[in-house]
C-alpha cells in the first residue's frame, strides 16, 4: 500500500488529467472531478465512479443543469498501489475509464480498449 498526502493526490489527478490527449477528452464539459475516499463496507470497493447523464443518452442540457460528477476514490486506489508509479496509473486509467462513460461507453467497451 502506498499512502500520500490529499494534496499530493490532488496534484497528481491535475498532472494526469493534463496529460490526456485533448483528442480524447473530445468536447467533455459540465464535468466535475472530485476525490473521496469510499465509505468503509461500501460494495463493490471503486477506483472511480461517474454520475450523469452520458452524452449518448442527453436530451435537453444547459442552463441550470449540474455538472455530471467524476469521483476519484482515493483510498481504495492507494490500498491497491505498492508505488507512487503504480499509483499514478491507476490515476491516469481510472480517469480515462470514468471520462469514457461520460462518452457513453460501457464496462465491456472499456475493457477492450485496456481502460479497465
Amino acid at each position: 500500500m502506498v499512502e500520500i498526502s490529499d494534496q499530493d493526490f490532488e496534484k497528481m489527478v491535475t498532472e494526469e488529467y493534463d496529460a490526456i490527449p485533448d483528442n480524447m477528452l473530445g468536447e467533455l464539459e459540465n464535468v466535475a472531478i472530485l476525490v473521496a475516499n469510499q465509505p468503509p463496507g461500501e460494495r463493490p470497493r471503486l477506483y472511480g465512479l461517474y454520475s450523469g447523464h452520458p452524452l449518448t443518452t442527453r436530451g435537453m442540457y444547459g442552463f441550470g443543469e449540474l455538472p455530471d460528477r467524476i469521483t476519484l476514490y482515493k483510498n481504495n486506489m492507494q490500498e491497491h498501489c505498492n508505488t507512487l508509479d503504480e499509483l499514478r496509473a491507476r490515476v491516469r486509467i481510472t480517469l480515462v475509464h470514468e471520462i469514457g462513460h461520460y462518452f457513453g461507453l460501457d464496462d465491456k467497451r472499456l475493457q477492450e480498449l485496456g481502460w479497465a
